[in-house]
């Protein structure tokens, strides 16, 4: 969905859309949306600053691979946001300016408006666990025979060599 300045000069622009899986591109190939994104807010407009304010909540389930052990990983998520946007043409390019906190809390758009599935992308992107785990206790896979440690327990045992003394064992003198 497209918010048209236009049409937020003539007041606020409620807004109720559902997406299905795969009409929003994450950019990401482990990551995956399994569920149909819900989103209602609204939008409006300053017209001192021409400057575009959208609130709204969404759910969405999302699948990623569990970043321990490869299986896939269920995201529930449901978040509200609130966020402004300024028209890129009030930036001074070329030029130092002094960025205030309230203007670092600030998007920018171009053109005729903003389109909502972009702020959607973000938002979902910012929504997500810095860290995706099938369980919080997830072992991982074994480093010596690849298996899935919450399956299967393989025994093996990891080698752990300390390799900053390598070179020294190629040493003539150590040889002998």
């Amino acid at each position: 969905m497209f918010v048209s300045l236009k049409e937020l000069e003539r007041g606020k622009v409620a807004f109720r859309e559902t997406y299905p899986p795969g009409a929003i591109q994450f950019g990401d190939q482990q990551l995956r949306q399994a569920g149909v994104l819900q989103v209602e807010g609204v939008a409006e407009v300053s017209l001192a600053l021409l400057e575009i304010t959208v609130r709204g909540r969404f759910g969405v389930r999302m699948e990623a691979d569990c970043d321990r052990c490869l299986e896939l990983v269920s995201l529930p998520l449901e978040t509200s946001f609130q966020l402004s946007y300024l028209p890129a043409s009030t930036l001074n390019e070329g030029e130092e300016v002094r960025v205030e906190e309230a203007d670092a809390e600030a998007g920018f758009y171009e053109g005729g408006g903003l389109d909502l599935a972009d702020v959607l992308r973000e938002q979902i992107l910012l929504a997500l666990p810095m860290q995706r785990l099938c369980q919080e206790g997830c072992r991982g896979i074994c480093p010596v025979c690849g298996q899935n440690r919450n399956r299967v327990a393989c025994g093996c045992r990891e080698k752990m060599r300390d390799d900053r003394w390598a070179k020294l064992r190629d040493l003539p003198a150590l040889n002998k």
